[in-house]
């Protein structure tokens, strides 16, 4: 895949193939857009991008397989095999453009949704679930695919990217970093600081806002009066609003912003317009604060079904691709459901491993008086 990695230095206004209108009115600002949701290619001057038609099955896929396994950790969470979960259902373009769009050397720090970026650096799906099965504390080594471990702590992980970004650019390597985080963290002020530390030590970092619409019950229009992307203006570094259903325009927009960092100009703001199709979590109830026709109209504009067009309408996918497809991921479905139930029990004690990496008095107290705890009730049932 190629992109033109110049088009994220000055972004341009006024209408231009390629510049669409989002749903949400007129006065809703142009976002970046290489595939309309009928399918069809539109050119764009700032993000040309050129992809094969084998890389365009393969983002296909990426798609397909990253929602079925979103299904069905949303499906054993309600089977009691999990205590939690945050779908993306919805947001697959978004995260798989963005993701595929990073080197093996970049550094992403995610949230806890970003199920679809780790897929595309490598991490194993099954070890996402141990966190919300409450077996382990991540179940990866964030080193192993510089992809760290799962943020729950909302706006945090936009700092950690900052720091590691200007140590980065200390050390004189040639690589960036790319932070994941929603609209409502956009909110916090550990988000503003990194925006503020990322402009003035020009670190080669990416913020990557997925906004899809909804704060768990609380809608965009109540968190801020000007459009997402546009905060970066206050701080001194670029934003850009892509079309956050469109694969490719998330491919290409991130992939020039990474190379805009790479290359010492600093950091950029993306702001992916897309819509949270599901719930914010398993515990929540979408229902009670949003309308059907809302999601009815985002549906038209599934990242899935979108690309699935373009394949067809050009006669880059036939029956027997998508067949296989189909197996593929029910394969992974089954793989994933064993996997889970299967999952062993940590030893009662692993709660305190791997908290400081040269151990700490107060954690070895703590696991002490905890194990005395756990002894009690060992000798209430020898008695």
């Amino acid at each position: 895949m190629t992109v033109d990695s110049t088009a994220a230095r000055k972004p341009r206004g006024g209408k231009r193939a390629g510049a669409k209108k989002p749903a949400g009115g007129p006065d809703q600002p142009e976002l970046v857009q290489l595939l309309t949701p009928e399918g069809e290619r539109v050119g764009h001057p700032d993000y040309a991008i050129d992809v094969t038609p084998g890389e365009l099955r393969g983002l296909y896929r990426d798609m397909v397989l990253t929602r079925r396994f979103d299904g069905e950790a949303t499906t054993l969470q309600r089977q009691g095999e999990l205590g939690l979960w945050a779908s993306l259902l919805g947001q697959e373009a978004a995260q798989i453009g963005s993701g595929r769009a990073t080197r093996d050397d970049d550094y992403v720090f995610p949230t806890y949704r970003e199920h679809g970026v780790a897929w595309c650096r490598g991490v194993d799906p099954t070890n996402l679930l141990g966190m919300f099965r409450g077996v382990n504390h991540g179940g990866w080594d964030p080193n192993e695919n510089n992809f760290h471990l799962y943020t729950i702590v909302i706006g945090s992980q936009a700092l950690h990217a900052t720091g590691y970004a200007m140590g980065v650019a200390k050390d004189g390597a040639d690589s960036a970093v790319i932070a994941y985080f929603g609209d409502g963290a956009s909110s916090q002020g550990d988000v503003a600081e990194a925006f503020t530390f990322a402009a003035v030590y020009n670190a080669p970092v990416v913020f990557f806002c997925q906004n899809n619409q909804w704060a768990i019950s609380e809608p965009t229009e109540k968190q801020t009066r000007v459009p997402l992307y546009r905060r970066a203006q206050g701080f001194g570094f670029p934003g850009v609003r892509v079309d956050g259903n469109d694969v490719l325009a998330c491919l290409a927009v991130t992939k020039a912003a990474l190379e805009r960092a790479r290359t010492g100009q600093g950091p950029m703001l993306v702001e992916a317009f897309t819509y949270r199709m599901g719930a914010h979590t398993t515990s929540d109830d979408p229902t009670r604060y949003r309308r059907d026709e809302e999601r009815e109209l985002w549906e038209a504009k599934d990242p899935i079904l979108r690309l699935r067009r373009h394949l067809e309408r050009e006669g880059y996918a036939d029956e027997e691709f998508f067949a296989a497809l189909e197996a593929e991921s029910d394969a992974l479905a089954k793989r994933v459901r064993d996997t889970v139930r299967t999952m062993p029990d940590p030893e009662d004690t692993a709660i305190f491993e791997n908290i400081y990496a040269d151990g700490h008095a107060l954690v070895d107290e703590e696991r002490a008086q905890f194990a005395a705890y756990q002894a009690q009730f060992a000798d209430e049932e020898s008695n």
